[in-house]
């Protein structure tokens, strides 16, 4: 069964409801990165495989995870409540079963759970993707599943808001059969980091469209 990759930055209020959601046979690895709370004590406890990353970065965090996952495939998703653990075998199931190589979850929100700049912005860069490479995706949502060698076949570099942005970009170029199904989202738990905030959003548009300019 998949390990499931979760980054986490001061998630100590989200991490015990998520890991008490998770489908059996799904492996948590917690990725502590940086967080001043306790965070990684509490994902211990519960029996959670944490490791520690603290170079700041989304993607920092989710390569410090898949260097530490073992399963054949891997998840990834959000460590703040926002995603419920439960929809990770639609997920994956495709992935398990052969029928694509990479799925990502395509956010359906609840009222107040997206805010405005991050739905923009995401919408955006899906737009702009689909038109580069004729990938039918509709979200570059971090809640998705591939096969762990394959990804670690990639070559991935970035280590900021840019991978899932660049994780599509090369599964593209590989010639993955990519994919995605629906996903509930809910509101987070705590403060957020990065899109929910304006200027995080903003950093994450620039990661991704610096990508994107490479390409």
């Amino acid at each position: 069964m998949p390990d499931v990759i979760l980054p986490a930055l001061d998630e100590q209020d989200a991490v015990p409801w998520i890991l008490g959601r998770l489908p059996d046979g799904y492996r948590p690895i917690v990725v502590d990165n940086g967080s001043s709370d306790s965070t990684a004590a509490v994902a211990e406890a519960l029996g959670a495989t944490v490791v520690s990353e603290p170079r700041r970065g989304f993607g920092a965090a989710c390569w410090a995870g898949l260097q530490a996952a073992e399963s054949d495939v891997v998840c990834f998703m959000d460590a703040d409540a926002s995603f419920d653990p439960r929809d990770l075998p639609r997920v994956a199931d495709p992935v398990l079963g052969g029928r694509a190589v990479l799925v990502l979850g395509s956010r359906r929100p609840e009222p107040g759970a997206w805010p405005w700049h991050a739905r923009l912005a995401n919408r955006a860069l899906a737009a702009e993707l689909r038109r580069r490479t004729g990938v039918p995706l509709t979200d570059l949502g971090p809640m998705r599943a591939c096969p762990r060698r394959a990804l670690l076949a990639l070559g991935m570099l970035d280590r900021r808001s840019g991978w899932p942005l660049e994780m599509v970009l090369r599964a593209h170029r590989a010639g993955w059969r990519i994919g995605e199904v629906p996903v509930g989202y809910r509101p987070r738990v705590g403060r957020s980091k990065v899109t929910g905030t304006v200027r995080g959003s903003a950093r994450a548009v620039q990661d991704m469209s610096r990508l994107l300019a490479q390409r």
